[in-house]
């Protein structure tokens, strides 16, 4: 009998303890959000909405393609013009914006000069840096005010983090490689509009043959018949890449931006 009320006094004890330390651990404050906290907030938000407005529209893209000598000379330079749009996917919660281009103008390719130029898909949406898709994979700090066009805007750097989801990849003999870029965005802290941002690489892949990559795109507002405010869009991209032997510049830039429409009639079949 004795030897049952011990086991109960042991069990009392124990439960004791268990309320103490749940009374008496000092709770940790929730660090109140920083200027630069609410910034990239309706950057986030702003990038969110921008994603499905960018997918609604389509323009005109006119490519300049140029390829450089050792001696810094131009060795060849190629123009192209199309129809481009974005398409927007979203399966599984993987955010994705795949580029269409339907040529109205393409460079004639000489097949005896044998030179190789640079395709450069998908840098006019950098802006996903800051998508919640992808910050999380990027630190951020605010390097202060700078003026566009007599307009405030805050630079906000960023740096990849290794080993986390990047949305730039280079695609090379059937692979991806993604890219560990860091860069800087110039962002209306009012409204959390990007209007240029510029990515370089945090190391160089030569390794793969990649010894730097230099990006910078910018963003214009454009204005609809049925829209209150403007939009803005990118209107230049512009990316640079050298090779330990090859040099690269595409110039991208986008035009007569328009709202466009899809509808589809689904008919069954009567049996």
């Amino acid at each position: 009998m004795s030897r049952h009320r011990a086991i109960e006094r042991k069990t009392d004890f124990r439960t004791w303890l268990a309320i103490a330390a749940l009374v008496f651990v000092p709770r940790v404050a929730r660090a109140a959000p920083t200027a630069l906290d609410e910034l990239l907030a309706r950057a986030n938000d702003r990038v969110s909405k921008f994603v499905e407005a960018f997918s609604e529209v389509k323009c005109t893209e006119h490519v300049e393609q140029v390829k450089f000598r050792p001696d810094g000379k131009v060795e060849l330079k190629e123009d192209s013009t199309y129809d481009y749009l974005v398409i927007l996917t979203n399966a599984g919660g993987e955010v994705s914006l795949d580029e269409s281009r339907l040529a109205v103008h393409e460079a004639r390719k000489d097949e005896k000069k044998r030179v190789s130029m640079l395709v450069s898909n998908g840098f006019a949406t950098l802006f996903l840096v800051f998508h919640p898709y992808y910050s999380l994979a990027f630190r951020f700090s605010d390097l202060g005010e700078d003026t566009i066009n007599g307009q405030k805007f805050h630079k906000i750097h960023f740096e990849h983090i290794s080993g986390m989801r990047s949305p730039v990849a280079l695609a090379l003999r059937g692979r991806e490689y993604p890219l560990e870029l860091a860069g800087v965005a110039w962002i209306d802290p009012e409204t959390g509009v990007i209007a240029r941002i510029t990515a370089t690489l945090n190391e160089g892949m030569l390794d793969i043959g990649l010894k730097s990559l230099d990006a910078e795109v910018d963003f214009a507002p454009v204005m609809f018949s049925d829209s209150k405010a403007p939009s803005w869009f990118p209107s230049q991209a512009m990316v640079e890449v050298e090779s330990p032997r090859q040099h690269w510049r595409n110039t991208h830039r986008f035009t007569n931006y328009q709202k466009f429409s899809v509808s589809t009639d689904e008919k069954v079949a009567q049996k």
